[in-house]
């Protein structure tokens, strides 16, 4: 197989986890699941892995309305509503009408992604900021958990959490910082959620960050179908995936597998409220 053939194949779907565990991050329409069919085939490829639950997130108005339509084809999937701080140019009142609903909806467990995007240039910081504080107001008025999309921003991500006041429940996303930051984080009781870059063998600063986080403050993701865990980086992700990220981090945490999906899925259920979903 060449290497552009491989690049374009899903990694093979690994043996069942011991316990099962929960994707706590995804984006499944952007996977390519847009039916209830499709949907259930993605879920059902993750449950053979031992992923029994996902959340699906949304990054704009139609994805957010879309993750929400979603969760109710499948009692094994639940979203989480937002605009990604990369869209907030434009973000109008009519917009926030929308997410105000949605988040109401029982099957919606979390606002996001929000937060800040210093990385790319498609949105000022002024109205990246000022969408963020909004979020955070709704997360506390709706008692949803706050997902944080932090990239190049972590002393504005903090200053505002501490300005504006955090919700009860806040989890970074695809958690980037290193094991100062995230001493930070969890100082302050946020929850972090490591994805398949906290594989990669150069992420020496964040797999560093990795090993000092309690259990009950650590999330696993997969992101997907970004950040493909190693050895697979590079080729399309799925939420079975985030089996080979929970194996990879419980060998560098020195946990055995069972220990760390345990830990993990009952930090899933405890933010999300998955319960009472």
């Amino acid at each position: 197989m060449s290497k552009r053939d491989r690049r374009r194949e899903l990694p093979p779907v690994p043996e069942a986890l011991p316990v099962p565990a929960v994707d706590a991050h995804t984006h499944l329409d952007a996977c390519g699941a847009k039916t209830a069919d499709e949907v259930r085939a993605v879920v059902d490829r993750a449950e053979a892995a031992g992923i029994g639950r996902v959340v699906t997130v949304a990054d704009d108005i139609a994805s957010a309305q879309w993750a929400v339509e979603a969760a109710g084809w499948d009692e094994r999937v639940y979203a989480a509503v937002a605009l990604h701080p990369t869209r907030t140019k434009d973000f109008d009142d009519a917009d926030r009408a929308v997410l105000e609903r949605l988040v109401e909806q029982p099957r919606v467990v979390a606002v996001g992604e929000t937060g800040l995007d210093y990385y790319w240039d498609y949105s000022p910081p002024g109205p990246q900021q000022e969408a963020f504080r909004w979020h955070i107001d709704l997360a506390k008025r709706s008692g949803k958990a706050l997902m944080i999309h932090d990239r190049e921003a972590h002393d504005d991500i903090l200053r505002i959490l501490a300005e504006e006041g955090a919700p009860e429940t806040v989890v970074f996303h695809c958690f980037s910082g290193d094991a100062e930051f995230a001493r930070a984080c969890v100082d302050a009781g946020y929850v972090l959620s490591f994805a398949g870059t906290a594989t990669f063998r150069n992420a020496r600063a964040l797999r560093e960050a990795a090993k000092l986080v309690p259990p009950d403050q650590m999330l696993v993701e997969t992101d997907a179908p970004f950040l493909t865990p190693h050895p697979f980086r590079g080729q399309p992700n799925e939420p079975y995936c985030v089996n080979y990220t929970l194996r990879d981090l419980a060998e560098l945490r020195g946990m055995s597998l069972e220990e760390l999906v345990v830990a993990t899925t009952a930090t899933a259920e405890r933010v999300f409220r998955l319960d009472q979903a």
